[in-house]
C-alpha cells in the first residue's frame, strides 16, 4: 500500500509533530502543515495532497474555512480536537472527529476510512 499525502493543520506545535511521527509510521507523509489558518489557507488552495487532518480549534479560529476549500477541491479530510465532536463546523457534522489525545490505531482506521471514501482504494 502506497502511503497518502497528507495536509494538517494543528496549532501546537508538539502535537504536530506527533501527529507528524503517526503518520509517517503509518505509511504516509505530510506534504502540507500549518499551525494556523492564514497559513494553512494558500496551503489548502494550491497544495497537492490526498487526505487533510485538521484540528477544529486552530488558535482560536474555527477550521470551517480551510476545510470549505479542501471540500470544493473534492478531497477527503479528517477532524481531530481535544474537544472531541463540540465545535465542528456545522456544514461538516456527517465528518469524524478523533478526540485528541489518541492512538496511531484510531488514527490509522479513520485514514483509511477517509480515504476509502473518496474512491481511492490501496
Amino acid at each position: 500500500m502506497q502511503g497518502a499525502s497528507v495536509f494538517l493543520v494543528e496549532d501546537e506545535a508538539l502535537i504536530r509533530m506527533m501527529i507528524v511521527e503517526m503518520l509517517e509510521e503509518l505509511g504516509h507523509r505530510v506534504t502540507a502543515e500549518a499551525g494556523s489558518v492564514a497559513i494553512a489557507e494558500p496551503l489548502a488552495r494550491t497544495s497537492a495532497f490526498d487526505l487533510g487532518v485538521f484540528d477544529i480549534n486552530v488558535a482560536g479560529f474555527n477550521i470551517s474555512p480551510i476545510a470549505q476549500i479542501v471540500a470544493a477541491r473534492g478531497l477527503p479530510f479528517i477532524f481531530v480536537s481535544g474537544y472531541g465532536p463540540e465545535g465542528r463546523p456545522e456544514m461538516f457534522t456527517h465528518k469524524p472527529v478523533l478526540r485528541k489525545p489518541f492512538l496511531i490505531s484510531d488514527l490509522a482506521t479513520m485514514i483509511d476510512s477517509a480515504l476509502s471514501e473518496n474512491g481511492r482504494h490501496d
